[in-house]
């Protein structure tokens, strides 16, 4: 599904004068996130290794502090620094404090993207605008987000910068064959949204997160395709960090970007 060793899926297409890549890292990337116990140098040496292998300056990703809410962070006005080259664990802390909080990023400017994530879907979005210009996103869209309208939120901010024929892919997460959750949690959620209502492969109640999202980008103006072809469930494929499986922990990320 990949031609990089450091991905599990991916796919390039082109958008004007534009050739826009979204992939989907696999566990050979290592893990990408600051927050889960591994020694920050090592980290910071994956995500330094990711963007050398996509041919992309080190810090090219603005990594965000994900806090299952439904802020969408804008790098086009921000200064984002470079922070490849840090391997101190005390600069990885730093940079981890320092990192945006929000779940979501959008950009008219062609600043790559990630969104990190373990079992809750790593959402990318790219859009159109009237000069032919891409508008990529990204969105971390768990059971919280999708209830709170991190989805909607994020394909606001791609309409107000103007982008039209929005496509969506919904990246691998965990199956509703697979999230099992208390049955007052199925109910509560299913209330809000009716097809995020499963059930698991043995018989208990489950969330589908891909049936809920897809329906959601369904219902909004301005989405014009659901890709899920790069999808797969994080519990049942080893090649994807799940926290759900355990060992070996970590994130691993979905990502947009705009080759120069």
């Amino acid at each position: 599904m990949s031609t990089s060793p450091l991905l599990f899926s991916e796919t390039t297409f082109t958008m004007g004068d534009s050739r826009v890549r979204v992939a989907f890292t696999s566990v050979k990337a290592g893990n990408l996130g600051l927050h889960v116990g591994d020694d920050p140098r090592e980290v910071l040496d994956n995500r330094a290794r990711l963007e050398d292998e996509l041919r992309l300056a080190h810090g090219a990703f603005p990594y965000l502090q994900q806090v299952h809410g439904i802020e969408v962070f804008d790098p086009d006005s921000a200064d984002v620094r470079s922070v490849g080259k840090s391997r101190t664990p005390l600069e990885g802390l730093k940079i981890k404090q320092e990192a945006p909080v929000a779940d979501a990023a959008v950009s008219s400017f062609e600043h790559p993207l990630a969104v990190m994530v373990a079992d809750c879907i790593p959402l990318v979005l790219v859009g159109e605008t009237a000069s032919h210009k891409p508008v990529i996103a990204v969105a971390h869209a768990g059971r919280q987000g999708l209830l709170d309208g991190v989805i909607q939120q994020t394909v606001g901010e791609l309409l107000y910068r103007g982008a039209t024929k929005i496509q969506a892919w919904v990246g691998p997460s965990i199956c509703g064959k697979c999230y099992e959750v208390p049955e007052q949690m199925r109910e509560e959620s299913s209330q809000l949204i009716p097809e995020i209502y499963a059930q698991t492969s043995w018989g208990t109640p489950a969330l589908d997160l891909p049936a809920a999202a897809e329906a959601i980008l369904k219902s909004l103006d301005g989405v014009q395709q659901i890709h899920r072809d790069l999808a797969a469930c994080t519990l049942e494929n080893p090649q994807l960090f799940s926290h759900r499986r355990g060992e070996p922990q970590g994130r691993f990320a979905g990502l947009v970007w705009v080759e120069k």
